[in-house]
C-alpha cells in the first residue's frame, strides 16, 4: 500500500460483506430459510453495481442436512438474473425508498466482517472480503478486489 508502506498487506481488507449478507438474505427468502441457513455465497469484485453476487458455491442447510444450494434451488433463471440485478442494486434501492443508507445493515455487516478477520470462519465455510490481489483467479495482482477467503 502505497501511503502505508511499513504496514503489511496482509492487514488492509476492505468491505463487502454487506453484499454478503444481501445475498444470502435474498437466497434465504426464496428458499424460505433462515439466513443462518445460508452458506458460501461470494462476492466477486467491488462494493459497486459491478460486483457479481456468485451463488454457485453456496450451501443451506436443510433438515440438518448441508446440500449444495444448486440442488435445493432449481430456478437457474431466477439466479442468472434477479438475484444478481438485486445484490447489486440493493444498497441505492434502500436509499431511494428511504432517503437514507441503511446504517443498521452496514453496521451488522462491519461486525460480521471484523468477527471473521479476527475469529476465522467457520469450519468448512469462507466469506467475501475484498483483499490485495496475488494474481489469483486471473485478477491483476496488487489491487484490492473481493474473494472469497478461509481464516
Amino acid at each position: 500500500m502505497k501511503n502505508a508502506p511499513s504496514i503489511p498487506k496482509e492487514n488492509f481488507t476492505c468491505l463487502t460483506r454487506l453484499d454478503q449478507n444481501r445475498a444470502k438474505s435474498q437466497l434465504a427468502g426464496k428458499l424460505g430459510v433462515s439466513v443462518s441457513q445460508i452458506s458460501n455465497v461470494i462476492i466477486w469484485g467491488n462494493h459497486s453495481g459491478t460486483q457479481f453476487p456468485d451463488a454457485r458455491h453456496a450451501s443451506v442447510s436443510v433438515n440438518g442436512a448441508t446440500e449444495p444450494l444448486t440442488k435445493v434451488l432449481s430456478d437457474d433463471a431466477w439466479i442468472k438474473s434477479d438475484f444478481i440485478s438485486t445484490v447489486q442494486q440493493r444498497g441505492a434501492a434502500v436509499i431511494k425508498a428511504r432517503g437514507l443508507s441503511s446504517a443498521m445493515s452496514a453496521a451488522k455487516a462491519i461486525g460480521d466482517h471484523t468477527r471473521d478477520w479476527w475469529f476465522g470462519t467457520k469450519e468448512g465455510e469462507f466469506t467475501s472480503m475484498g483483499v490485495i490481489s496475488d494474481g489469483s483467479y486471473n485478477i491483476p495482482a496488487g489491487i484490492i478486489y473481493s474473494f472469497p477467503v478461509r481464516i
